[in-house]
């Protein structure tokens, strides 16, 4: 089999088997390639679609320059927090903000594996990944779509439930979600769900150094919900409007808010959009899989994205960075990325924002009021020292955090 993308394959085994062509599969295959150990071995990347789209942006950050820095469509070295009566800007040294979008992302890893004789692609739409023998996973699993299948020594889904750029199919998770009896009481789950804009003005009125990370001052849903506002020169932007709440909107309502916002704070700028694009992201420490090896999920099937966040890129390379090194060294594989401590905050802050115990605006104010963003970037990204942590801590309300704290923890024994 040549690396052209291909309608049907015959029963073939490769090393690796991919399933899904995504943020996480390409990611997992960019390590791969640039692996000395691994990068001639067979891989088999199946997903239903290789015509990419910029469907979705990726901003992080990052001391220091990534595996990805040609890649970078903007940065930023300060951000602002916005809220009732509360205005910030703070320097995020020694951290950059880095936005990549998504076609770029695409684009680039495709490009490069197509150029290799080892590298294999499946159009298809997998309908179904199984151990050969539970009792013997060196027989490696099969992966089956219709009109073909091939066995995969290890395979790596990142195959969801849902689609996160699809507000319907997460609308219908959710409300499977609700009508289970145990998986939501027992791990809280939230939405970040959003629909973004990159808008274009005729006149210069933007400071392209400086990233609106979140801005308080917009209908809350009755749940958290704020502006992103990523200046890419003096006249576009990308504006974003976020939601972490149960249950998505209705595609209607972003647009809503998103008109009377670009209204308010530009008053009589007439606009072009440029590009649009919506998803919604699970925020929960519910596992979304029950692959065991040799099939492992990685991405957010495989518990990547951050539970309190959302955040998900650096966790992706994180995860697929330690399964190379792990299949490097031929040990047993763990995608797990989040450590036990960050995972705890995670839960609390969830429970917390579940429950409506604490507005989400007066929990962030409070954080960026308080801390340097380096500090809360460093604990964001579960990096932060214990010291540092306490430091984030004191700046929330013992009397709400301490009962969900003792809450999580009697739940977990």
């Amino acid at each position: 089999m040549n690396n052209s993308i291909s309608t049907s394959a015959t029963l073939e085994r490769y090393d690796f088997v991919i399933a899904g062509a995504g943020g996480a599969g390409l990611s997992l295959l960019y390590y791969l390639m640039e692996s000395s150990n691994l990068a001639t071995r067979s891989i088999l990347v199946i997903d239903k679609s290789f015509e990419k789209t910029n469907d979705r942006t990726w901003c992080f950050w990052d001391e220091g320059s990534s595996a990805f820095e040609n890649l970078i469509h903007h940065h930023w070295d300060t951000i602002s927090i916005h809220a009732k009566g509360f205005n910030k800007s703070l320097s995020t040294a020694p951290f950059t903000y880095k936005m990549i979008q998504g076609i770029d992302f695409y684009n680039a890893i495709l490009s490069k594996a197509k150029s290799l004789s080892n590298i294999h692609f499946q159009e298809a739409t997998i309908q179904d990944i199984t151990v050969l023998d539970k009792y013997n996973i060196s027989k490696g699993a099969k992966v089956t779509w219709q009109g073909g299948s091939a066995i995969g020594n290890h395979v790596f889904s990142s195959l969801l439930p849902f689609q996160m750029n699809q507000l319907a199919t997460a609308a219908a998770y959710s409300q499977s979600l609700q009508n289970k009896d145990t998986s939501v009481k027992n791990a809280p789950f939230l939405w970040q769900h959003f629909k973004g804009r990159v808008v274009q003005f005729q006149q210069a009125i933007f400071n392209p150094s400086v990233a609106k990370l979140m801005d308080f001052n917009v209908p809350q849903q009755g749940a958290t919900a704020f502006m992103y506002q990523l200046p890419l020169n003096e006249k576009e932007a990308l504006v974003e409007y976020t939601i972490f709440s149960e249950n998505v909107l209705d595609i209607s309502e972003y647009d809503k808010v998103l008109d009377a916002y670009l209204a308010k704070e530009f008053p009589g700028q007439p606009y072009s959009i440029a590009h649009e694009e919506i998803g919604a992201i699970p925020m929960t420490q519910l596992s979304l899989s029950n692959y065991q090896a040799p099939i492992y999920a990685i991405g957010a099937l495989g518990a990547a994205i951050k539970a309190s966040t959302g955040y998900a890129f650096q966790f992706i390379q994180q995860q697929c960075k330690n399964i190379v090194t792990q299949l490097e060294q031929g040990q047993v594989i763990q995608s797990k990325v989040h450590n036990t401590r960050h995972q705890f905050y995670d839960a609390v802050l969830l429970h917390i924002l579940l429950h409506h115990k604490m507005e989400g605006a007066a929990i962030f104010k409070r954080i960026f009021a308080k801390n340097k963003a380096a500090t809360v970037f460093k604990f964001l990204s579960n990096t932060s020292s214990i010291m540092e942590d306490i430091q984030i801590m004191r700046s929330l309300p013992t009397r709400i955090f301490l009962p969900a704290a003792i809450w999580v923890l009697l739940r977990r024994v």
